[in-house]
């Protein structure tokens, strides 16, 4: 089973840039507690991100989800996320995510800078690290996991602002669901059974038909030595 250990934030909503806030994860249950506005939804904001890729919802594609420069007199704030998990393989693993929200002459700019995945070489100890292409990351770190990334989005990680979707609309909630249980994928392993099965029906008819065609050829062939026999009988 895969375990998340630590994270580290910084520059993230309310979490200053300047300063890294380390939030440790005990086993086998947290309590994240606190007044309106401390940041205990920015938590669960950033370990979904962190393991798929998907920023909360309505923060205008990662704008307002960046702490804002101009809070701090700046026209440009550096964020990063740092979390370390177990694999399901019980491997300890870093996720590395950075992000950049820089004010423009008349917009803010919000840019995924940076995403690495760091492992230790069991052999020499040594960190060895692997940076990704956003997406690359996307589909690695459920596979590490051991988790789909539906479940990891609408389950496990679900935002609040996002929670009622079993009482969405039925196509919706079917699209969900079969990203949950990976309906699509055995459907289509299904068809394709269906399409091999008819291919190879089709041609085992083939070899019947030319089976039976031999076995005309052959039944022929019998007849003709047959009479070649008793010819040759006549003759003497």
């Amino acid at each position: 089973m895969s375990t998340v250990d630590k994270m580290l934030i910084k520059g993230i909503r309310s979490f200053d840039p300047e300063n890294k806030h380390v939030v440790t994860f005990f086993k086998p249950l947290t309590l994240i507690v606190g007044p309106n506005g401390a940041g205990k939804t920015t938590i669960i904001e950033c370990l979904k991100l962190s393991l798929t890729g998907e920023l909360p919802p309505n923060t205008r594609s990662g704008q307002s989800f960046i702490h804002d420069p101009k809070v701090s007199g700046e026209t440009e704030t550096k964020a990063q996320i740092k979390l370390r998990f177990k694999t399901a393989a019980r491997k300890d693993v870093v996720c590395v995510r950075s992000f950049q929200l820089t004010q423009k002459a008349s917009k803010m700019e919000y840019k995924a800078i940076e995403s690495v995945l760091q492992t230790i070489n069991p052999n020499t100890g040594e960190k060895v690290c692997l940076s990704y292409r956003c997406a690359d990351m996307d589909r690695e770190i459920p596979a590490l996991m051991g988790v789909s990334k539906a479940i990891l989005e609408n389950v496990i990680f679900v935002h609040q602002d996002e929670s009622n979707w079993p009482l969405q609309d039925p196509s919706t909630l079917k699209k969900k669901f079969d990203d949950i249980f990976s309906a699509t994928r055995y459907t289509k392993a299904l068809e394709v059974i269906k399409k091999l099965h008819k291919d190879q029906a089709h041609e085992i008819k083939s070899y019947k038909l030319k089976l039976d065609h031999l076995q005309t050829l052959k039944d022929a062939a019998y007849k003709l030595v047959s009479v070649a026999v008793n010819l040759n009988i006549l003759h003497f």
